[in-house]
């Protein structure tokens, strides 16, 4: 019997918000209101705040009850002339996670399969914990071809890494045609995406897979997140909207710690 998944919940703050005293005043925020619960919480800044955001809530740690900070994004190379990336190197010691393979990257940034595997790799490799984010589009889903797109984004965010055991990998099922639309997927949608996540880990690494966080993200509320965290599978959710509201994105963490608790 594998041990229990501790809940996680990270918030995506995409490009917000605008001003340094901003972010910190809400990175503090979710910090006091999300001390001592049951579950791993994340908030993700821009990275011009990761620091500031970082000092202003302590640091943070991965463990449950405890506040860490996660990067958006970031580069393969430890460095090199990539106008405008931030290196896994720059990111040790602020960030203990970092997402790889967001939507909006791989269609407004032209990230590939090839490129969120090398990410994800270089992630584990310099200590950070990557949450891979895979997801089909609407035009996909209306296709029927949710699985195909799983299978493939999946395969590929794993290719590069020896083993999944020990790797801290997060995986985030984020259905694109769910994002920022108000149009949450169902939780037997999220809990069927995340049974055929953990079958192709499984085929990896056996015990492996059952360490893997699966999260959903897409329009995740305080009024919707109870519907994917008693599924199974579902361990948490990366939340983009709703986590630039310290009231709301505690709300959802306080259900996730009380429902996979």
């Amino acid at each position: 019997m594998p041990a229990p998944r501790t809940p996680l919940v990270a918030g995506n703050w995409k490009m917000n918000p605008a001003t340094r005293e901003a972010a910190t005043q809400l990175g503090v925020s979710v910090r006091d209101l999300t001390a001592g619960e049951r579950a791993r919480t994340v908030v993700c800044p821009p990275t011009i705040w990761l620091t500031a955001v970082a000092t202003a809530v302590g640091g943070g740690s991965p463990e449950e009850g405890r506040l860490a900070i996660g990067a958006q994004t970031m580069h393969a190379e430890e460095s090199g002339a990539f106008t405008g990336e931030t290196s896994p190197l720059m990111l040790e010691g602020i960030a203990q996670y970092v997402i790889v393979g967001h939507s909006e990257r791989r269609q407004y940034d032209n990230e590939t399969d090839a490129g969120v595997a090398a990410k994800v790799a270089a992630a584990v490799a310099h200590g950070l914990i990557p949450i891979a984010c895979i997801g089909e589009r609407g035009d996909e889903r209306r296709a029927g071809l949710t699985a195909t797109v799983i299978e493939r984004q999946l395969r590929a965010a794993i290719s590069r890494l020896p083993r999944i055991a020990g790797s801290g990998l997060v995986i985030a099922y984020e259905p694109v045609w769910a994002i920022g639309t108000g149009d949450a997927a169902s939780g037997q949608d999220a809990q069927d995406a995340a049974v055929q996540v953990r079958a192709i880990l499984a085929e990896s690494d056996r015990s492996g897979a059952d360490e893997v966080p699966v999260l959903y993200g897409g329009s995740c509320t305080p009024e919707n997140a109870a519907e994917f965290f008693i599924q199974a599978d579902i361990d948490g959710a990366l939340v983009g909207g709703a986590s630039l509201d310290a009231e709301r994105f505690a709300a959802i963490v306080r259900i996730a710690a009380g429902v996979r608790a």
